[in-house]
């Protein structure tokens, strides 16, 4: 028995380990890189091509201020001489844009909170965040920020618009550009069209690329580090039907040359940007890496490559809002206001591995369940209760198995004594024991392996599921499943040295207790007293796991927990069968039969 259950222990233990290596090594999180941006004021790289240009550039021939705007002449179009705010608000998202570079400054979601604030989708480093921005050139160029001239032709409609010197051979011309944003009530989508119009003899061809389409720095909500559990990124292309998770270099952008994806995204935990991009041409570059103000960036550029034709229109749509199947998955059925269809970029929230159908099985049970009884805690609790009596089976199996291991453990230490040492002979007769007693020794551990995917996918499930984001389960103390809980917070800003502790949670000591009685009920009597191994098992491992624990979220302790009390009574079941079934297997063992004494002969005497 001591050894069946160690085996079982180190089984999971290495599963759990081979886990996290493979995910590491063939999932790896994106690794941090960084853009050079030039800073404002200093003298550029002389770009190739086309030259935007000062009149102070035109009499000495050195480029002083790159891409100047130049305001029309009449007095309708001039150009504003400050900073303007500009506010629309569709029903789910209020969005500012500035004049300055005609971008989004500000992506709130009205319907997610981020503790007390509405998500900001939008994080600003030192520097209020510009995205959406337009740069012309490459990735490494510095994106527009003169002011603006804006109207709107509708209620969700507005438009930005700027002329520009342009010098070529030929001399100087003046081109538009126009940025016209299109939004839909009650949609996360909205539609981003760029326009360049010039004379005939103009083209654009700035750095190698007409312009670059810039969102950064960072997709919300904010947060303090990137630890793959509670927050992550990741990139994602999608061509030709198939995502595929993007690489970022950790030295400079990622570029994609080739396909061109039907859709790219940066996706965290709960939210994320997804892009659509329409041009005829186009390369997609992603950069991450910690700038100044934010932990990490994650940069998104399309790259719209020079062109000889004077006048360019590009349309791209962008998503961005939260990963839930429902919000996406609209754009599948046709049910929003663009009329997309099949768009499938529901499959950002798609999980990925080898789990993934196990996951989005458990994902559509608890999905049913939250339908019958609507409580995610209590959907939680149901679906945990599911899962035990689907393989209480097994787990029966398992126990069976150990009670016949103890019938037959004399035997077996009988062999390993006659044959200790010789360890072949041992293994062989062994094998020949189990054979006629028809007994598989890996019976009783296989039931337990065979378990351990469904805890991985139930973890993964309720640390990522994005209806569990504001669910409450118990109301003042569990208000938010995909949070930790908490009975008692700390100051703001105050810490418990060396734990890093913000509040006094009462789920991981409930946790504790319980993973505690479990593995008391489930040792049979005598199995710990000589054996420091097993004590270590049952005393130690759930402390350590108390800590790692301590703060994830909620749903996924409850679920822990549930799991817990629910093999406890299953046990208790179990062992009151066992106890039952070895009373009837002594009743029938025939009794030994002890041989007959017979008195000793007795020699006659000779006379």
């Amino acid at each position: 028995m001591e050894k069946k259950t160690i085996l079982a222990v180190v089984l999971s233990i290495l599963v759990i380990v081979v886990f996290y290596v493979v995910q590491g090594v063939f999932f790896p999180p994106p690794t941090p890189s960084v853009v050079e941006r030039i800073p404002e004021g200093s003298t550029p790289v002389q770009p190739s091509g086309n030259v935007p240009y000062t009149d102070e550039g035109e009499k000495t021939g050195v480029e002083t201020n790159l891409f100047l705007a130049l305001p029309t002449e009449t007095a309708a179009d001039s150009a504003p001489v400050s900073e303007e705010r500009i506010v629309i608000d569709n029903g789910v998202a209020v969005v500012a844009f500035s004049n300055a570079g005609g971008d989004i400054v500000s992506y709130k979601l009205k319907k997610h909170n981020d503790k007390e604030d509405p998500v900001e989708m939008i994080v600003s480093g030192d520097k209020e965040a510009h995205a959406f921005s337009i740069a012309f050139g490459g990735v490494d160029a510095p994106p527009v920020s003169a002011l603006f001239n804006s109207r709107r032709p509708s209620q969700d409609v507005i438009e930005f618009y700027r002329d520009f010197k342009i010098a070529d051979a030929d001399g100087v011309n003046t081109f538009r550009l126009t940025k016209r944003y299109e939004f839909k009530p009650n949609e996360y989508m909205f539609e981003l069209t760029v326009v360049l119009n010039g004379p005939q003899n103009v083209g654009f061809n700035f750095e190698g690329a007409a312009y670059t389409l810039g969102f950064g720095p960072q997709i919300g909500p904010k947060f303090e580090k990137l630890d793959q559990r509670y927050e992550y990124r990741n990139y994602y292309t999608y061509t030709n039907g198939k995502r595929k998770t993007e690489k970022v270099n950790a030295n400079g952008t990622s570029t994609i040359i080739g396909n061109r994806p039907a859709w790219v995204s940066i996706a965290g935990k709960y939210f994320t940007l997804i892009a659509l991009p329409y041009p005829a041409q186009y390369d997609i570059a992603f950069s991450a890496k910690k700038e100044t103000g934010v932990p990490v960036a994650s940069r998104l550029f399309i790259v719209r490559p020079s062109l000889s034709i004077s006048q360019i229109e590009d349309k791209y749509r962008f998503y961005l809002g939260p990963k839930s199947q429902e919000a996406l998955a609209v754009y599948n059925n046709g049910k929003n206001a663009f009329n997309l269809t099949n768009m499938d970029i529901i499959k950002v929230a798609d999980t990925s591995g080898i789990l993934a159908p196990l996951e989005t099985a458990l994902k559509w049970l608890l999905m049913f369940l939250y339908k019958l009884v609507p409580n995610y805690g209590v959907a939680i609790i149901l679906l945990t209760l599911f899962v035990k009596l689907i393989f209480f089976p097994l787990t029966r199996k398992s126990s069976e198995s150990t009670l016949r291991m103890q019938t037959l453990a004399p035997k077996i230490k009988e062999i390993q004594d006659k044959y200790k040492d010789n360890t072949q002979k041992m293994n062989a007769e062994m094998a020949e024991f189990y054979k006629k007693e028809g007994y598989n020794p890996m019976s009783g551990c296989l039931p337990l392996v065979i378990q351990i995917p469904i805890f991985f996918a139930m973890y993964n499930l309720f640390n990522n599921h994005f209806d569990l984001r504001g669910a409450m389960f118990i109301p003042e103390w569990i208000p938010d499943l995909s949070l930790p809980e908490a009975v008692w917070n700390f100051p703001d800003g105050f810490r418990l040295p060396i734990l890093g502790w913000t509040a006094i949670r009462a789920l991981p000591f409930i946790y504790v207790a319980s993973q505690l009685l479990y593995g008391k009920i489930t040792q049979t009597p005598g199995q710990t007293n000589n054996n420091t191994q097993m004590k270590i098992m049952l005393y130690a491992m759930p402390i350590v796991f108390f800590f790692i624990l301590y703060d994830v979220p909620s749903g996924l302790l409850i679920y822990w927990i549930m799991s817990n009390l629910l093999t406890l009574f299953q046990q208790l079941l179990i062992n009151k069968f066992l106890t039952q079934k070895k009373a009837t297997m002594s009743v029938e063992q025939p009794p030994t039969k002890q041989p007959v004494k017979l008195p000793p002969k007795v020699k006659k005497r000779r006379k």
